[in-house]
């Protein structure tokens, strides 16, 4: 399953966007690309698509277990960030349950779900209406990460 994150940091934001079957290491990797990123910053808001998600890893286990990690590191650095995860599908509201809930016990996350695109740049405070327009309009495409299995790729060209 690629997963690929596009850093825009002129706005504050990384766009996610899964295809797929959602695996555990795809996550694992994207999360270390990310966060070592040269245009990675704690409390980057986060808008995460999984409007193409077919199915996913139920190891729940490992999944928490990273998830905790995060969290860990989020209250570390003592900054607060908005998670936006646009789920339009039976299988990805499934898959946005799952993260929202294990950001529950912290403060540093606040994660909410929409049903579109729209919905969602507009939590975030864009104005464009979908993913499509928002990286026309800034252009970014330098920050880019996409996985295919567990090798890191660059992004295609939009």
């Amino acid at each position: 399953m690629p997963l690929t994150f596009r850093i825009i940091p002129q706005r504050g934001l990384v766009v996610l966007e899964y295809d797929g079957f959602a695996t555990i290491d795809n996550l694992r990797d994207a999360t270390a690309a990310y966060l070592a990123h040269a245009d990675y910053a704690p409390g980057q808001k986060q808008l995460v698509d999984l409007k193409n998600v077919h199915g996913f890893e139920k190891d729940y286990v490992r999944f928490m277990e990273l998830q905790a990690a995060k969290t860990e590191r989020l209250e570390g650095a003592g900054v607060q960030s908005l998670v936006v995860y646009i789920a339009p599908t039976p299988v990805a509201l499934e898959v946005a349950t799952l993260f929202t809930r294990t950001w529950t016990p912290t403060r540093n996350v606040v994660a909410m779900v929409q049903h579109s695109e729209a919905e969602a740049l507009e939590l975030l405070g864009q104005p464009e209406k979908s993913i499509k327009e928002l990286l026309a309009a800034t252009g970014k495409r330098e920050a880019c990460f996409t996985t295919e299995d567990t090798h890191g790729t660059s992004c295609p060209p939009d």
